[in-house]
């Protein structure tokens, strides 16, 4: 969603009625669970519907005309698939199925075989190589296959919060899954946002977190959503790079103004190595970040410590700056 306007917004008590406010909240709540069905049935990486049917002209080497709705997020993808230096790219769908990660229940046998992997990474698929022209889309590559789990929930919740701005609601938060959009303010101040510790005992809560008007707040972990085999856990998160699970942090959180920002660059940068991933984040023009690594240990960005009380005990705390522009 393009940058937001900042709204005006009168002051005192509102004299509409209670009935008023209940029945405007309802239909606006309505409007956004029309909006989030639409873009499952859009999206949706395996089931039938608009994506798939692009990924099988891709498969078969035509064009075809672009579905409803999907150019604007498609060209966003291909931007931050560009600013992420790849670490985000959409394009590995083959890859997760081959992962297993293209079901409801995940299996549990060995995983894939390094030569399945390697021939999928030598066909290099990428955002790059979808053309899009005269309202039509194809691919250059056969290999392409979109996969938006990583990017589509934060532009569902960009829409929702424009959804029930658009129905006069001022002050609101919309939590999908954890990853949360606010607008507005709680009643005054910042919006408080608990993120999850990694290793999901009892429910602890890892840090609480600050968001003001108009921000998202997004956290990628393997912890989760992962496939187990013989005691070793296999997580969601693909490296494009080497094709295999990405495990040099279990958490990553982000701010930015942007939710498919924040989706996406909460993914790349679960992906991103230690020394790289500070260039990463403000190559994505995110400068809030908080990441946890396997020993517990916790960094962030200066930005993000001025948001953030943490929660739980940690092995060590440092903070990192980001590169200039």
């Amino acid at each position: 969603m393009p940058g937001r306007t900042p709204r005006s917004r009168p002051s005192g008590r509102s004299s509409k009625s209670t009935s008023a406010i209940r029945a405007r909240a309802e239909a606006a709540i309505a409007a956004v669970d029309r909006e989030l069905q639409n873009v499952h049935r859009r999206w949706h990486a395996w089931e039938p519907g608009p994506l798939e049917t692009v990924n099988r002209a891709f498969a078969g080497g035509r064009r075809i005309e672009l579905p409803p709705g999907m150019l604007e997020p498609i060209l966003r993808a291909k931007r931050l698939e560009s600013a992420s230096e790849g670490l985000f790219n959409p394009a590995i769908g083959r890859l997760l199925a081959l992962w297993g990660f293209h079901a409801s229940q995940l299996p549990s046998g060995p995983p894939p075989s390094q030569d399945a992997i390697a021939d999928l990474l030598a066909q290099s698929p990428s955002m790059t190589d979808i053309q899009i022209e005269n309202g039509t889309i194809g691919s250059r590559n056969p290999a392409v296959q979109m996969d938006f789990g990583a990017f589509i929930k934060g532009v569902a919740v960009e829409r929702a919060l424009a959804i029930l701005e658009a129905h006069g609601l001022e002050h609101a938060i919309v939590n999908a899954g954890g990853d949360v959009g606010v607008i507005g303010s709680a009643g005054g101040a910042p919006w408080r946002v608990g993120i999850r510790h990694p290793d999901g005992a009892g429910g602890r809560i890892l840090a609480e977190l600050e968001a003001g008007d108009g921000e998202f707040v997004f956290t990628s972990g393997n912890y989760l959503r992962y496939r187990e085999h013989e005691g070793i856990r296999h997580g969601h998160i693909i490296d494009p790079r080497s094709g295999y699970p990405a495990d040099r942090v279990v958490s990553v959180t982000v701010i930015a103004e942007h939710g498919g920002t924040a989706d996406a660059g909460a993914t790349a940068l679960a992906v991103a190595g230690e020394a790289e991933w500070p260039r990463i984040a403000a190559r994505l023009g995110i400068d809030k970040v908080l990441r946890v690594d396997g020993q517990g240990r916790v960094s962030m960005t200066t930005a993000m410590r001025e948001r953030v009380r943490l929660m739980a005990p940690q092995a060590a705390v440092s903070e990192r700056s980001l590169p200039p522009d």
